[in-house]
């Protein structure tokens, strides 16, 4: 599979092919206008490139490694065509930090969560309204999003990244803390402030499917809870929040009484 950043240099190594957002090096050679003909690399016109951190995150990247993406490679492949590169993946970087936002990531199981009061009732009153407009899974609206601004290695990286700090832990807490039985229906939602969250690290112009402001992130309720301390569960017909170590439940209400709440 390949990564971002992709592209395609020339044989003389003043043309390089590259667009934020494509990571696929079939999708380059057809944007370069080649055609991919030959696997001799006496004859390849062009080589397919790729330079990906060193620890494959592009939240807080390390070292940025170059490889090329194919063997045997060309022949004639040197240090010009990777400087070459480099100046086009320097550019596709200052896209690229157009669209993510860098800021830790933060367990809301590990903060000492403020007592709950109305600012909190209001912040999960408004996340029941986004999901009430969103017409696919916040997933999926996250997922489409971003995999159409920056491609699909940025996106899974960024949210692998997150998964592996705080999703898991985050849903293996609040499994923990509710039955088994509850669990079944809570799961999703659990799931999906995560996701949620995921999106926080992104500046995406339109967000798909849901109804929002341009220019805000549609989600940005349960962003506000996480960071507070507090993750939100909900089985089709109560809503409760988890907060502290053991992610224990500090409050509940009906879908029906929060709409009623002022």
């Amino acid at each position: 599979m390949c990564k971002a950043f992709s592209c395609i240099v020339d044989i003389t190594g003043k043309k390089v092919t590259w667009k934020l957002g494509v990571d696929s090096h079939t999708d380059l050679v057809k944007l370069a206008g080649y055609k991919d003909s030959t696997a001799d690399p006496k004859l390849m016109e062009f080589a397919k490139i790729e330079i990906t951190p060193k620890n494959d995150d592009y939240l807080n990247p390390d070292k940025w490694v170059y490889t090329v993406d194919e063997s045997p490679a060309p022949i004639w492949i040197g240090r010009e065509h990777e400087y070459a590169c480099r100046k086009a993946h320097a550019k596709w970087q200052k896209q690229l930090d157009k669209f993510i936002i860098r800021h830790p990531i933060v367990h809301p199981f590990k903060l000492t969560a403020p007592e709950f009061g109305t600012k909190q009732v209001a912040l999960l009153k408004k996340w029941d309204s986004v999901g009430d407009s969103v017409g696919a899974s916040v997933w999926a609206s996250v997922g489409a999003s971003v995999r159409d601004s920056v491609g699909d290695s940025v996106r899974d990286s960024v949210r692998d990244s997150v998964w592996d700090s705080v999703g898991d832990s985050v849903r293996d807490s609040v499994r923990d803390s509710v039955w088994d039985s509850v669990w079944a229906s809570v799961g999703a939602s659990v799931g999906a402030s995560v996701w949620a969250y995921t999106g926080s690290f992104f500046k995406i112009p339109v967000w798909k499917y849901v109804k929002h402001p341009k220019g805000k992130y549609p989600y940005q309720p349960l962003v506000d809870l996480w960071n507070q301390g507090f993750v939100p569960s909900f089985d089709g017909t109560t809503w409760w929040l988890h907060a502290g170590p053991k992610a224990a439940i500090v409050y509940s209400i009906t879908a029906a009484e929060l709409k009623g709440t002022k």
